[in-house]
């Protein structure tokens, strides 16, 4: 994966369904948002992403993980993997290059975290995401798969592929073998699992030291 050469930072957000990553996202956007800290971050702007997109590639992702269409897991993952590829060329890149902060909720680490429950060769995977950029900050949201999946049922009409509580316990294995690997690359594990505002306290002090000192 290729480091970052622009001016805006990039932070993502991935972890398991129903552990509360998009909340936190929005939460770190309103809040670098705010005119102190624009002022200590320097940034020229904040811009909340996230993957899949709403565009053409990711309407079949979502079509296929709402079991509207099937393809084997390879398939899969190189949908995702394109939708990045278009999602970094036409909207990421382009505003980190103005310095804007680009906060992504999901991003390559799923497609390693969910992809490996259904391929094994994982140089393989690695190898779809081996020209992208590698985040500034990632953060993993540490959450019990049963509270995941108890969040999901309440609030979902329906289940997508992954959304299963067994699965979801494979995949948090999965992050944190990830969290492991990269973790000299600014992958930190956050536990998710206390209020909200508590869970977000802890981000904010890794985002400061992250990029303040």
């Amino acid at each position: 994966m290729i480091k970052n050469p622009h001016p805006g930072r990039f932070i993502v957000f991935d972890s398991l369904d129903g552990s509360g990553q998009s909340t936190q996202a929005a939460k770190l956007s309103d809040f670098l948002q705010e005119p102190q800290q624009k002022r200590l971050f320097g940034h020229t702007g904040i811009y909340l992403t996230k993957e899949p997109t709403p565009g053409l590639i990711g309407g079949l992702i979502r079509g296929q993980l709402s079991h509207e269409w099937k393809s084997g897991p390879e398939c899969l993952q190189l949908l995702f993997s394109a939708d990045r590829a278009h999602h970094l060329e036409k909207e990421i890149i382009p505003l980190l290059e103005r310095g804007v902060t680009v906060i992504c909720d999901r991003y390559l680490f799923s497609t390693l975290a969910y992809g490996s429950l259904e391929i094994k060769d994982f140089p393989w995977l690695l190898s779809l995401q081996k020209r992208f950029l590698m985040p500034d900050l990632t953060i993993f949201l540490k959450v019990s798969p049963r509270i995941c999946f108890e969040r999901m049922i309440r609030s979902r009409y329906e289940l997508t592929l992954f959304e299963k509580e067994d699965i979801l316990a494979k995949v948090w294995e999965n992050y944190e073998k990830l969290a492991r690997r990269f973790k000299n690359k600014s992958v930190y594990v956050v536990d998710g699992q206390g209020a909200v505002e508590e869970t977000f306290e802890k981000i904010r002090k890794i985002v400061k030291k992250t990029f303040l000192g």
